[in-house]
């Protein structure tokens, strides 16, 4: 997602701007406001009392640009207008949602997939996302597009372990939910937040991994309690 959104980022504010977006996020730098078009009142970004419009818990946050609250509005409005946005992201780990739905078949995994983002033109973003999954090879996928915490949702459907690459959205299943977080972190060691050990959150470096493990560890007869124990010793917690 935050690739196709740094393109699409080149487009609405130019190049020149989003690199120095992605400098500053890169150095963890304050974001500064971007020069650009006096805005349209039509998509202004105030309310009717003038106060500033309060950011929608649709929109994920964008790591790999610092920008402001507006710049996001503005960035969230063009996606919004591109037909079928969601349907046009290219895999991470190419061909891992095949291996995926793979494994599910042959171990009778039971997946729901959950994910955080507002609607563009075209269908709505859970067909999207279905069309997605089913082109890159997982037929018949459940999607549920997610407007609160993940963890509330893990605890309601019972779930055992929840993969995530957001550190929040890990932290979020370990307090309010007693599914297992495991967090796929592709970034430096040193910039993994230390919360997310402390508070017993698994961590790989690739979907792949992830898939390596829970596949190793179920493949063991035993009970569930067991396989999630088990789990967790791979993972070192």
């Amino acid at each position: 997602m935050e690739g196709e959104l740094v393109r699409q980022a080149e487009i609405l504010f130019g190049e020149p701007m989003t690199r120095r977006l992605q400098e500053r996020a890169a150095e963890g730098a304050e974001p500064a406001m971007a020069p650009g078009p006096t805005p349209d009142p039509d998509k202004a970004d105030t309310t009717a009392a003038g106060e500033t419009a309060p950011e929608r818990d649709s929109d994920p946050p964008i790591v790999r640009l610092q920008m402001t609250a507006r710049q996001q509005r503005r960035l969230w409005r063009h996606v919004e207008t591109i037909e079928n946005f969601w349907e046009s992201l290219a895999e991470i780990e190419l061909g891992v949602v095949a291996r995926l739905a793979a494994i599910a078949a042959e171990r009778k995994w039971e997946v729901l997939f959950l994910t955080k983002r507002p609607e563009s033109a075209g269908a709505t973003a859970q067909v999207q996302t279905q069309r997605w999954l089913e082109a890159k090879g997982f037929a018949l996928p459940s999607v549920f597009v997610v407007q609160s915490s993940r963890g509330r949702i893990a605890a309601a459907l019972g779930l055992d372990f929840v993969v995530d690459d957001r550190p929040e959205n890990c932290l979020d299943i370990v307090v309010d939910s007693r599914a297992r977080a495991i967090l796929v972190w592709r970034e430096a060691e040193k910039q993994l937040p230390i919360a997310a050990r402390r508070l017993g959150v698994g961590v790989v470096k690739s979907v792949d991994e992830c898939l390596d493990i829970l596949t190793q560890v179920d493949a063991t007869p035993a009970g569930k309690p067991r396989v999630v124990e088990r789990v967790m010793q791979r993972l070192g917690l």
